[in-house]
């Protein structure tokens, strides 16, 4: 196939789902429940709600939302670092336009832009490094966040800089990594996961090989899947199907764009600009180790938290918010006290409202519940 609409064929996806459904209610049978299985990624998440597949999809099996949203598992305290960077009349504060909008404890990057703060959202490192060509005499700070998706460019925009002899251009990293996280969540003991949909886009940089230990140590299938409808429902019955046959592998759906072992060119400038940290924060998840990236000692001059240090207070969510049960899978968003009322992506209270891969911001543009109206009696007169 080579077009989209190819892959949101009517014909195709109904057949794909009588499969899905039979298989599904056979081995939910067997095991006396509904099949769970997590989509790592939000992109995933939106997929599955913009186009119906959840609708459409039988009551034994049920998607369980995974944290494959980097904006939406940062910490509170994460985002105090970056709005007191902000607040730094030195710097001119670079970010992508989802993050300005999560709330942190003192408000949010977009409401210190307010208040007189130099936030510019940018829609790459590289627009950042610009910025720091252009104003020599200004430190230019680069929000760089996500997973090993978008930790190449980061790291191949601060070799450019390298390179070019620019010194006021540096990067706040709170990058973070797929593999230890998904570890996390299979050792949790509130989750019963019977299989993952795993994450296209950060499998197009690592490859297939990580997940292996999924497979072989905790005896789970995980099919990596594209992002268009066909892409999902397919991963689906691959994954049922390895179900059925008993067997637990690393399966590629997304092979147009998935490379068995990865980006070596992309993994390479990776390697060399970031080191793991000892331990990382994420936001309902606590802290888990391995789980986040630092710049190398050689680049200390590019890094933001050696330059200008920061707070780095953990700080906890407002105690309305459930963001850390959705994100790790123990309730849905709309089991959220405050969804759709108090946390709207209007004035959002968590993360997982603001971004354009966060569940409760899935759920509630595409997969609100449908509230009866309240009947009211009829007096009579």
């Amino acid at each position: 196939m080579q077009y989209a609409d190819e892959f949101r064929d009517p014909a195709k996806a109904r057949t794909l789902v009588e499969e899905i459904s039979k298989l599904a209610a056979l081995l939910a049978k067997a095991r006396g429940r509904p099949l769970q299985v997590m989509e790592v990624c939000g992109g995933h998440t939106h997929t599955i709600f913009r186009y119906g597949l959840k609708a459409m999809l039988p009551e034994a099996l049920e998607f369980v939302h995974g944290p494959g949203c980097p904006v939406c598992v940062l910490p509170m305290g994460r985002v105090d670092d970056c709005v007191a960077l902000a607040c730094n009349p030195k710097i001119i504060f670079t970010t992508f336009g989802d993050a300005m909008r999560v709330p942190g404890s003192k408000g949010s990057l977009l409401q210190a832009k307010a208040e007189g703060a130099d936030v510019r959202m940018v829609y790459s490192p590289l627009d950042a490094l610009k910025l720091a060509r252009e104003n020599p005499t200004r430190e230019v700070v680069f929000f760089a966040l996500g997973f090993e998706t978008t930790m190449p460019s980061t790291a191949l925009t601060v070799l450019q800089a390298r390179r070019e002899g620019i010194r006021n251009f540096s990067l706040f990293c709170n990058h973070i990594t797929i593999i230890p996280t998904i570890k996390a969540i299979l050792d949790s003991p509130e989750l019963t996961l019977d299989g993952f949909l795993g994450p296209g886009h950060v499998s197009m940089v690592i490859g297939n090989r990580p997940y292996d230990f999924i497979a072989e140590r905790y005896h789970r299938p995980i099919v990596v899947a594209g992002f268009e409808p066909l892409d999902i429902l397919q991963s689906l019955w691959m994954l049922l199907k390895q179900m059925k046959e008993g067997r637990c592998e690393v399966e590629n759906q997304y092979k147009r764009i998935v490379p068995e072992a990865g980006n070596a060119q992309a993994l390479a400038a990776v390697a060399e600009v970031f080191e793991l940290r000892e331990f990382f924060e994420w936001r309902g998840l606590g802290s888990i180790d391995h789980s986040g990236v630092r710049m190398r000692a050689a680049f200390a001059d590019y890094d933001a938290e050696r330059k200008f240090g920061v707070p780095g207070l953990s700080i906890a969510d407002p105690k309305s918010c459930q963001c850390g049960e959705v994100l790790k899978g123990v309730i849905k968003p709309h089991q959220c006290k405050v969804f759709g009322t108090s946390c709207t992506p209007e004035r959002p209270l968590g993360a997982l409202m603001v971004s354009s891969e966060g569940a409760c911001a899935a759920y509630y543009r595409f997969g609100r519940i449908a509230i009866k109206p309240v009947e009211t009696e009829t007096v009579a007169s």
